[in-house]
C-alpha cells in the first residue's frame, strides 16, 4: 500500500491511477490529518508525501513521522513545486528517502517508488527482533509470542518494538509516554501502566517478560 498526500485533487488522482495501473496498490489525502488518521487504521510501504498543503505542510509531517517509534522507518518521498535546494537538503537531512520536483514525470514517479521499496526491502530484512519465545517482523508488521501470532494495536506494538530493541534497558513512565505517545497527546502517565497490562496478556506466559522496575518503570528482558 502506498499512502499519496497532495491537496492539488486533480494531481492526486493521477498519481493514485497511475500507481495502481502499475500494479502498486494506493490511497490518497489531502491533508496530514487524513493521513494520521489512516495511519492509526494501517501502516504503508511508502508515503509520497507533498512539501507545500494545508495546515501542516510535509516538512512537519515528516519530523512527526520519525519521531514515532511505529512510523520512524516508513519510507518517505518528498515532492515539492518550490524546486529549491534548500527543501530537498532539509527533506533528506530529516530523514527523506528521496526526492521528487514539480513538475514530475507519472513514469519517473513510479520509478522512484519501486527504487526506495527495493532499497528498503532490503534495509528491513533484518529488522527481525526477537528475545527468547517473543519474535517481531517489523517489514511485515508481525508479533509471535511462544510460535502463536499475537494481535497487537499500533500503541502496544510501538511499546513492544521498543522494549525488543533495548533489552535490558530500564524505561520510565514518563520516557514511555513521551515516546510512544508524543508530547502533544493529551493523556496522563497511567496509560503507560494500562498498555503495557493488556501486552504482557496478550504475549501469554511470555508477558512476563515485561518486568516492573519499582520507583522505576518497565524493562524486558529474557526471564529463567
Amino acid at each position: 500500500m502506498i499512502y499519496c498526500v497532495e491537496d492539488d485533487s486533480g494531481i492526486r488522482d493521477l498519481i493514485l491511477y497511475t500507481l495502481n495501473a502499475s500494479g502498486l496498490e494506493a490511497m490518497g489525502f489531502e491533508d496530514g490529518e487524513g493521513l494520521f488518521s489512516a495511519l492509526k487504521q494501517r501502516l504503508p510501504e511508502l508515503i509520497l508525501l507533498d512539501i507545500m498543503l494545508p495546515g501542516e505542510d510535509g516538512i512537519t509531517i515528516l519530523k512527526k513521522l520519525r519521531r514515532n517509534s511505529v512510523t520512524e522507518g516508513l519510507p518517505v518521498i518528498l515532492a515539492s513545486a518550490k524546486g529549491t535546494e534548500y527543501d530537498k537538503v532539509i527533506g533528506l537531512d530529516l530523514g527523506a528517502d528521496d526526492y521528487l520536483a514539480k513538475p514530475f514525470g507519472m513514469m519517473e514517479m513510479v520509478s522512484r517508488v519501486k527504487a526506495v521499496l527495493r532499497r528498503s526491502g532490503t534495509r528491513d530484512s533484518a529488522r527481525i527482533l526477537r528475545l527468547g519465545e517473543v519474535e517481531m517482523n517489523t517489514p511485515n508488521h508481525t508479533v509471535f509470542a511462544g510460535g502463536s501470532r499475537v494481535e497487537l494495536t499500533l500503541k502496544e506494538y510501538a511499546l513492544l518494538q521498543l522494549f525488543l530493541e533495548n533489552p535490558g534497558q530500564v524505561f520510565t513512565r514518563d520516557v514511555l509516554f513521551d515516546r510512544i505517545w508524543g508530547v502533544d497527546f493529551a493523556g496522563e502517565s497511567r496509560t503507560v501502566d494500562v498498555h503495557i497490562a493488556t501486552l504482557r496478556t496478550k504475549l501469554g506466559k511470555w508477558g512476563g517478560y515485561i518486568q516492573t522496575v519499582r520507583g522505576l518503570g518497565y524493562r524486558m528482558e529474557e526471564t529463567p
